[in-house]
Formats: C-alpha cells, structure tokens, sequence
C-alpha cells in the first residue's frame, strides 16, 4: 500500500485543515508503516503559482507547513515529506500526460469553473491544467491510495482517467505503465465550516481571520473566536435531528464531537437544553487543551529554518529515487529518447 497526499503551502494550517485531513494522515502514516506501506506527503508549492502569488510569502509559508506537519504528527523518518519543487519529475510527468488529458475532461472540473468565475479568459494557464499536475503527484509514485475530501474526488477521477487512457494508448494490460489509485474517504473526517457562515468552509483564503481557528493561535486568540463565531439564538437540541436548519450550530457541535472523539448525539446528550454562552467556553477550552501541544512544537519548529530544509532535502531525495523509474518508463512508452 502506497499513500500519497498534499496540501498547498498558503498560509497557516487550520482546524479545518487538522481535522479534515492531517490527523487522518498521521493516522494512516502510523497504519501504514504497521503494514509495510509507504507515505508519501508533499507541499504543493508547483500549484500555488496556478494563482496570484507573492514569491517571498511563498518560501516562507513552505517552511511555516513544514514545521505544522510536523507538529501535527507526520514523522519524517516515517513518512516521505517533501515539497513538488525539488522534485522535478512532478512537473516533467505533467507535460508527459498533458498529450494524453483532454480539453474537455479539463473543462468538466468543477473547482476550475469556480476559482476561475466569469474571468475565464484571464485565468492562468497552470489553473485550468493543474488538474494534470494533480495526476501526475499521484500516478508518479504508483499511489495504490489517495486520502480525498469530496470536493476532491472528481480530480481524483481524472488522474484514473488519465492513467487508464495512457495505458491503453501505449502500454500493454500486462505491463501497465500506471497503477490507478484508489480513493480513501475517512468516514470520520470532519468537514469543517467558518465560524462567521455555517454554511462555507473553513478555508485560509477567507479574508477575515475571526472565520477560522489557526494552529498556530494563541490561548486567548482561540477562546475569543469561539466566543464571537456566529450562532442562532435558540438552545442546544438534545439529539441530531434538532440541528437541521442550524449551520452554525451544527458546525460547532460538530467540531467539538470530531475534537473530543464523540458523536454528535453523546455531544448533544450533554448539552442539550443549554445555551452557547455555556456551550462556547466548553468548545474554546476544548480547543485551547488539544492544541496546545502542536502549538508549542509549531514555534519551536518554524525558528529553526536549518532543521526544516533538512527535512525537505532528506524527503524529496527519498522522493526523486521513487520518482525515477516511473519516469523512465513514461519517456520509453512515448517513444522519447534520452541521453
């Protein structure tokens, strides 16, 4: 079993982000191993200049992921981390495969047609192919798994795509050039909402901060967001079915349930009949307890700017010898001569 996953290095890691997917990572990193499996998890710098960006904040924010991850959990010595750059294979099989994808798989993308809007016509070449690039992560390392959220999932779906087609346009059924990986959809993976709309993501674009909880906030930073995150005026529900109609207090019980490792009923069994102004401190104390840990280890990390381009040089030259024969094997299926 292989597992390959990333996350763009844009700004700080959230609790969206923690409970979404970097605990199910360290999860698998630790079930994995157990098995004799490998995981492989990168930054995704090479798809964050798909937008507007700014180079200085870049650098910094792949050294700032780094140190989060790590703090979250993701043992280099366990995992392959590294980030898309230093491995040049990455950007090399998305042009490979760029012969292969076709224009109308790319214009069925859902997230394509969000992130571009009505500006189609301005929008980067490298965000309407970047589905490619998403192929190529996984399809060079023979990914047997791919963690996906459901926003996700149609991207995942083109790289099979992508995969299948190459292997039946230049390979045989014997000798396939491409495995086609299979999702993992963590029943238990939270999907967390801004704490100012119940009914949006929890996302680091958001230009308000006060819609999200940054691992990397403070004590007192953490209990004043839960305190003023959005609310109804009604008391809790004592079961699920009270919370139909509620985003906001469907959000917040639900992350003190993914938090605590509770179900939303046990959650609920407990608070039922309350009000937020009891229900919000319990959250924020919550919260404050549980991340203190990966807080600390997070600003010991992120000051030793040595440590973290030694963890990224050691996982992206792991990275590169699994990248290698993939790669090879793509030139010669294509008929393309090297050196």
């Amino acid at each position: 079993m292989r597992i390959v996953s990333g996350i763009q290095p844009t700004g700080s890691l959230h609790l969206g982000n923690y409970l979404g997917a970097i605990r199910n990572w360290v999860k698998m990193q630790d079930e994995v191993a157990a098995g004799g499996g490998q995981s492989l998890y990168f930054l995704a710098d090479l798809h964050a200049i798909s937008q507007p960006h700014v180079p200085a904040e870049l650098a910094a924010n792949t050294r700032e992921m780094v140190a989060a991850l790590v703090a979250c959990g993701i043992d280099p010595d366990r995992s392959v981390l590294f980030n898309q750059t230093q491995v040049p294979a990455h950007a090399e099989l998305q042009w490979l495969l760029n012969g292969t994808a076709r224009m109308g798989w790319l214009n069925r993308m859902t997230q394509w047609k969000d992130k571009a809007g009505k500006n189609r016509e301005g929008a980067s070449v490298a965000l309407f192919t970047y589905p490619v690039l998403q192929a190529a992560d996984v399809l060079l390392y023979q990914a047997t798994h791919v963690p996906v959220g459901e926003d996700q999932k149609q991207h995942l779906e083109l790289a099979r795509d992508i995969a299948q087609k190459f292997n039946n346009d230049f390979a045989s059924e014997a000798a396939p050039v491409f495995t086609l990986p299979d999702p993992i959809i963590p029943p238990e993976a939270a999907r967390i909402m801004s704490l100012r709309d119940g009914n949006a993501k929890m996302s680091k674009s958001d230009p308000s901060d006060m819609s999200r909880v940054n691992l990397t906030d403070d004590a007192d930073t953490i209990m004043q967001k839960v305190k003023k995150a959005k609310t109804d005026p009604e008391p809790l529900p004592s079961d699920k079915a009270g919370l139909d109609g509620r985003p906001e207090a469907t959000n917040l019980v639900g992350i003190y349930a993914a938090m605590a490792g509770e179900t939303v009923d046990g959650v609920l069994a407990r608070f039922g009949g309350e009000g937020f102004g009891r229900f919000k401190p319990a959250l924020g104390e919550l919260l404050v307890e549980s991340l203190a840990p990966i807080n600390a280890r997070f600003i010991s990390l992120r000051e030793d700017r040595a440590a973290l381009d030694a963890i990224l040089a050691k996982g992206s030259a792991r990275a590169r010898e699994l990248a290698a024969p993939t790669l090879a094997a793509t030139y010669d299926a294509l008929g393309l001569v090297r050196g």
